[in-house]
């Protein structure tokens, strides 16, 4: 289905609050994947910040 609106970011929020998007850390903190989610993006930047830069 394809829905064409003008000014799409107005909806954007109602749309994620009725859809189950668990990587959409943003604006889903009630989903039950959030935590988990979000520990691990944080482990994988602390992990990446120790890591040499290569040029």
């Amino acid at each position: 289905m394809l829905v064409r609106h003008d000014e799409p970011w107005t909806g954007e929020s109602e749309l994620i609050a009725q859809l189950d998007l668990p990587l959409n850390l943003d604006q889903n903190r009630r989903h039950a994947f959030h935590p988990y989610l979000s520990g691990l993006r944080s482990s994988a930047c602390a992990h990446a910040r120790g890591l040499p830069i290569s040029a």
